[in-house]
C-alpha cells in the first residue's frame, strides 16, 4: 500500500498536472481560435478598464443583480470557490506539497480551520445538488455531465475530510484522497469545470460590450 502511495502522489500527481497545464493551453489557445474565427471584429471592443470594472463588481457578493435574485446560490458559490482555493493552497499538508514539490514557503492554516472550511465546501456542493434535482428550471437544463462535474470536484473534499478523522483506513483513504483530487485537476480542462479557465475572459468581453459599446453595466 506505501508503494501504491507513493506512486499516486509522486508520478501520477505529475502526470496529472501535466494534463492540466497542456490541456488548459489547447482549451485556451482553440477557445480563442473560435471566437476569432465566429466573430473577430468582437474582440475589437475588448477593452480592459471595462473589463476589470466588470470582474471587480461580479467578485463582490450581493452587488450584481445575479447575485441579488438569488441569495442562497450566492452565499454557496462564494463559500465553495474561495473555500475551494484556500483549502487547495493553504491547508498544512497541502503546504508541505508546494514546498516540496515547488520549493514555495506559504504560511498553512491551522488543521481545525482547514477542517470547517473542507466542511463548509461540501456544504456548497450539496446545496448545489439540492437546486438541480429541487428547483425545476434548474433540473431542467442538468445533464449528466453536470452532475460528473459535481461529484469529481466534491470527492478530493470528502475523502479529504475521511482521512483527516480516520474514517476507514488511513492510508488506503489518503490514497483515495490523492487520487480524487488529481482526477479533478486532469480533468478541469475537458469538462464542465473548464469556466475557471474562461470566466475572467467571458467577464472581461461582457463587461467590454455593455460598458463600451451599449455604454450599459453588466451588474
Amino acid at each position: 500500500m506505501t508503494e501504491i502511495y507513493t506512486f499516486v502522489s509522486g508520478p501520477l500527481a505529475w502526470v496529472a498536472f501535466g494534463i492540466f497545464i497542456i490541456g488548459s493551453i489547447y482549451r485556451l489557445v482553440s477557445m480563442y481560435a473560435l471566437a476569432k474565427a465566429k466573430d473577430g471584429s468582437s474582440l475589437a471592443y475588448m477593452s480592459l478598464p471595462f473589463g476589470l470594472r466588470s470582474i471587480l463588481n461580479w467578485m463582490i457578493p450581493f452587488n450584481t443583480m445575479g447575485w441579488k435574485g438569488d441569495p442562497l446560490m450566492t452565499v454557496a458559490t462564494f463559500v465553495f470557490h474561495i473555500g475551494f482555493l484556500v483549502v487547495a493552497v493553504f491547508l498544512g499538508a497541502h503546504v508541505v506539497l508546494w514546498d516540496t514539490n515547488f520549493g514555495i514557503s506559504i504560511p498553512s492554516l491551522p488543521d481545525v480551520a482547514g477542517d470547517i472550511v473542507s466542511f463548509a465546501v461540501i456544504a456548497a456542493c450539496a446545496i448545489f445538488a439540492y437546486r438541480r434535482i429541487a428547483l425545476p428550471h434548474v433540473k431542467g437544463v442538468t445533464r449528466g455531465k453536470d452532475w460528473f462535474a459535481l461529484i469529481i470536484v466534491a470527492l478530493p473534499f470528502i475523502t479529504g475530510v475521511l482521512a483527516y478523522h480516520q474514517v476507514g483506513p488511513v492510508l488506503l483513504m489518503t490514497i483515495l484522497h490523492v487520487l480524487a483530487a488529481e482526477l479533478l485537476l486532469a480533468l478541469i480542462p475537458f469538462t464542465r469545470l473548464s469556466h475557471a479557465l474562461f470566466v475572467l475572459f467571458t467577464r472581461a468581453y461582457m463587461g467590454s460590450e455593455f460598458g463600451g459599446v451599449r455604454n450599459a453595466r453588466d451588474w
